[in-house]
C-alpha cells in the first residue's frame, strides 16, 4: 500500500505557497481549563472555507497532462467539492462533483459557482462515492478521492507543519475525523518530526467509523452515518488513512450531536467564529472533558461552511441543551387569571417568556383544567430549575 512520507508533505507545503491562506493560531481564553492554554487553528478562514483545498490542489497538481485532459471527478459532502472545483479551475480542468442529495445548499451553490458540474445522488457521502466511481468508469475522468489518497493526505498534512512552526510548545493537537485524510496527514507530519506531541482524533458518535475500525483492528463499514457534522459523516474510513491513523494517532474520542451543537454555539458566542459541525468537534471534546488536557493545546477548526438554514436549528439545540431555552407543559385550572399568575412567577424569577400555547382540548386533561405550553429563556439549567420549582411551589403541575 502506498503511504505518505515526510518528503511528500514538505514538497506539498512548497507547492501550496501562494495558493492557500496560511491560517493562524488564535489563543482561545474562554476555553482554557486545568491550566491548559487552548489555541484554535482557523482553517474555517481558508480559501473555500475549509482545509480541503490543500489536498485537492496537491492531487491535481500531480496529475499528468493526459489525466487533466480527461477531466476530474470527485465525491464529497461539500468541502472537498469546493476544493476540487477551485483547484480544477486554476489548472483549467473540467470537474464533476457528486454530492449527497442532502448536502448543505450553500456548499452545492458554492461548488457550482466555482465552475464544477454538480450531480446530487444518495443520502450520505458513501452513496455519492459509489455514483462517482460509476460515472468515472463511463467517462474516463480522473477520480480525486477526498481522503484515501497519499497526495491528498500529504496536502492536508501541511497543517501539521504550520501548527508546529507557529507553536513549538504544543503538547496536544485535536483533529476531527471523517474518512481520516486530515487526521492521518496532520498526525503523520507532526509525529515524524515531533513524536512526543499527542495527536488525538475526534469523531461524531453517530459516524465513528475510524474508532470502530481501531477497536476491530481493521477497516469497518458502518451501517449508517448520522450526524449534524456532515463533513465527517462517513461510514467507512480509507485503507491508507486507517493505516496512518493507527500508526500515528494517540487516541480517538467521540462527541454526540448535542455536544457538537453546544460547541458551535460556544464558538459563536465566545469566539465570534462560525464553525461547521466537523470543525467544532474538537472544541466539543474539550468542553465535555473527553480528554485530560495540560500545557498548550491546539483544536483544529477544519471548516466553517455551515448552511445558514441549519444554523438556527443548531443554535436552538445548543440553547436547549445548555438550559438557556426550556419548553414547559403546565397544567392549570381553566379559569381567569391563571396565565397572568404563571407569567408573573416566571418574570419575577428573571426568566423571559418566548412563546405561549393554551390548549383546553387535550383528551388527558380534566374538564376543569387547561394545558399551557411555554417556551422560556433562562440563564442556564440551574436558573430554569429555579423557575420550575417556583411554579410547583405555587401549586402548578409542571412537565
Amino acid at each position: 500500500m502506498e503511504s505518505v512520507t515526510l518528503g511528500m508533505i514538505l514538497e506539498a507545503r512548497e507547492r501550496l505557497k501562494g495558493i492557500i491562506q496560511r491560517t493562524g493560531l488564535v489563543e482561545f481564553r474562554a476555553l482554557e481549563k486545568n491550566g491548559a492554554r487552548i489555541f484554535l487553528k482557523t482553517e474555517d478562514l481558508q480559501n473555500t472555507g475549509s482545509f480541503k483545498v490543500r489536498g485537492a490542489y496537491i492531487k491535481i497538481a500531480g496529475l499528468s497532462e493526459a489525466e487533466r485532459a480527461a477531466g476530474v471527478i470527485a465525491s464529497s459532502a461539500g468541502n472537498h467539492a469546493q476544493g476540487v472545483a477551485l483547484a480544477a479551475r486554476q489548472f483549467g480542468v473540467p470537474a464533476t462533483i457528486v454530492m449527497p442529495s442532502g448536502a448543505p445548499l450553500a456548499k452545492v451553490k458554492a461548488t457550482r459557482e466555482l465552475g464544477a458540474t454538480v450531480v446530487l445522488h444518495g443520502t450520505v457521502y458513501d452513496d455519492a462515492y459509489e455514483e462517482a466511481r460509476r460515472l468515472q468508469s463511463e467517462t474516463g475522468a480522473t477520480f480525486i478521492h477526498p481522503f484515501d489518497d497519499p497526495l491528498v493526505i500529504a496536502g492536508q498534512g501541511t497543517i501539521g507543519l504550520e501548527i508546529m512552526d507557529d507553536l513549538p510548545t504544543v503538547g496536544t493537537i485535536l483533529v476531527p475525523i471523517g474518512g481520516g485524510g486530515l487526521a492521518s496527514g496532520v498526525a503523520a507530519a507532526v509525529k515524524m518530526l515531533h513524536p512526543n506531541v499527542r495527536v488525538i482524533g475526534v469523531q461524531a458518535s453517530g459516524a465513528a467509523g475510524m474508532k470502530v475500525s481501531f477497536d476491530a483492528g481493521h477497516v469497518v463499514c458502518l451501517e449508517s452515518a448520522k450526524t449534524i457534522a456532515d463533513g465527517i459523516a462517513v461510514k467507512q474510513p480509507g485503507e491508507v488513512t486507517f493505516a496512518l491513523c493507527r500508526e500515528y494517532l494517540d487516541d480517538i474520542v467521540t462527541v454526540d450531536d448535542d455536544e457538537i451543537a453546544q460547541a458551535i454555539l460556544f464558538l459563536m458566542e465566545k469566539g465570534k467564529m462560525v464553525a461547521e459541525g466537523a470543525g467544532a468537534a474538537p472544541v466539543a471534546a474539550i468542553l465535555n472533558n473527553k480528554i485530560e488536557l495540560s500545557g498548550d493545546v491546539v483544536a483544529l477548526i477544519s471548516g466553517g461552511n455551515i448552511d445558514v438554514t441549519m444554523i438556527s436549528r443548531i443554535i436552538e439545540k445548543g440553547l436547549l441543551r445548555a438550559g438557556r431555552v426550556s419548553k414547559l407543559r403546565i397544567v392549570l385550572q381553566d379559569r381567569p387569571g391563571q396565565l397572568e399568575i404563571v407569567s408573573r412567577i416566571i418574570g419575577s424569577a428573571g426568566a423571559n417568556v418566548m412563546a405561549v400555547h393554551h390548549d383546553r382540548t387535550d383528551v388527558d386533561l380534566d374538564i376543569r383544567d387547561a394545558l399551557l405550553e411555554i417556551t422560556m429563556e433562562t440563564q442556564d439549567r440551574e436558573h430554569a430549575n429555579r423557575v420550575i420549582e417556583a411554579l410547583r411551589t405555587s401549586g402548578f403541575t409542571v412537565m
